[in-house]
């Protein structure tokens, strides 16, 4: 599908706009809510490593069932059912300030997560499905420089009001959450329901040739939980970081994805997928090594951002799938990939919260390890990857079906 506005619509009303607002949308709320937990956990509740992991397995349960959402796409088309999450998204972080306790948190995390993982999968599919495959990697930079944008949108006004207008942490939390519902009007509203060149199986797709991509997908999501997880809450416990301190890391975080996530997008492009893949887990390993020894709160943020840097290159997982994949088998497999994404995510948080107890060390040093993993994984994909030449041990085409 061609990424313009089709025939009949205004000419700004094009799938690559919208995908760029769903964008914007979903990372006002979700930034909001997520530049506040440590502290909202921390210093309301009382959390302790084991209670925010605990959290965190809770907040990754929709994830790992969001293979569901083919079963949802047989009654909704899936436009439709990602307005409908944004707008859950939009109602959990805006009540969340309301119930300061440790079931009251675990109760909105998971409306919020349930409309965060089902958008997510959606989006997903939807870009993968509307944006062309020689243009992809450079427009789904775009669209997350512009996400960027808004995750500094919301970071910046937080850093800057939370402590000179002494804000709460209720009217933060609804003031996200009635912007994400205002979004959803508007996109709702606005744009036209745009049309797939290719009509999506709806049903389960698990296919041997894409086996590749499902072991660094799954390897992502258990080491991307270092960081969203145990990174965050080591900056706050160890180095008693402040909610306006932590807004200011995720600005700068911000700031490089907003400037240099579309140019990542035309490297993935030029230099494919395998070596930013290995440029990326390289870093990883790295970064996470330097995690467990850290002492200093300014290394510890420097790394904090380094490791964020690297988030952006996650684009060429994406684009290395719409290379090998069926067209059709776009919306089942973001179902499906968002639930092998969560395997790990469901425990991980739990189980190292546990380890984090006894040593914080030994949490990064596996991540290390997980990095490792996938950095093996990275050096299988082929320089030119096609549907039938999957991986580089695999030279025949076609694919049969299965």
């Amino acid at each position: 599908m061609n990424a313009t506005a089709p025939a009949g619509t205004s000419s700004w009303k094009t799938p690559l706009l919208m995908l760029m607002l769903m964008s914007a949308t979903m990372q006002l709320s979700f930034a909001s809510w997520w530049t506040l937990l440590n502290n909202f956990a921390v210093n309301e509740i009382g959390f302790t490593g084991k209670e925010i992991g605990i959290q965190q397995s809770i907040r990754e349960i929709p994830g790992f069932l969001a293979f569901t959402a083919i079963f949802i796409l047989l009654i909704l088309k899936e436009q439709t059912f990602a307005m409908l999450s944004l707008l859950a998204l939009g109602i959990g972080v805006g009540i969340t300030g309301y119930f300061p306790t440790m079931w009251g948190l675990y109760f909105t995390t998971i409306l919020m997560s349930i409309g965060f993982h089902y958008y997510e999968t959606a989006h997903q599919s939807l870009s993968l499905q509307w944006l062309p495959k020689d243009q992809a990697p450079a427009m789904m930079g775009k669209i997350l420089s512009v996400a960027a944008m808004a995750q500094l949108t919301a970071y910046g006004l937080i850093f800057l009001t939370w402590k000179t207008l002494n804000l709460s942490f209720e009217l933060v939390f609804a003031i996200a959450g009635s912007i994400t519902l205002a979004m959803v009007a508007f996109l709702w509203i606005s744009f036209p329901h745009f049309k797939t060149a290719i009509p999506q199986n709806k049903k389960l797709v698990l296919r041997k040739r894409y086996w590749l991509y499902y072991a660094l997908t799954f390897m992502g999501g258990a080491r991307r939980q270092i960081f969203t997880v145990f990174a965050g809450f080591m900056m706050v416990e160890k180095f008693g970081y402040h909610v306006h301190e932590i807004s200011a890391l995720f600005l700068i975080n911000c700031l490089f994805n907003m400037i240099f996530a579309p140019k990542i997008g035309q490297y993935i492009g030029r230099f494919g997928e395998r070596k930013m893949l290995t440029v990326e887990y390289i870093g990883l390993i790295g970064v996470f090594v330097a995690y467990a020894f850290v002492s200093n709160p300014w290394v510890a943020a420097s790394l904090y951002v380094i490791d964020h840097a690297f988030f952006a290159m996650a684009i060429a997982m994406k684009t290395y799938f719409q290379k090998i994949a069926d067209p059709a088998d776009i919306a089942p497999t973001a179902g499906v990939a968002f639930t092998i994404n969560h395997i790990a995510a469901v425990f991980i948080p739990a189980a190292f919260g546990l380890i984090w107890l006894v040593s914080p060390a030994a949490v990064f040093l596996i991540g290390a390890g997980m990095a490792t993993i996938s950095l093996v994984l990275a050096r299988l994909i082929p320089l030119d990857p096609v549907e039938g030449r999957e991986w580089i041990g695999k030279l025949t085409k076609p694919a049969p079906a299965e």
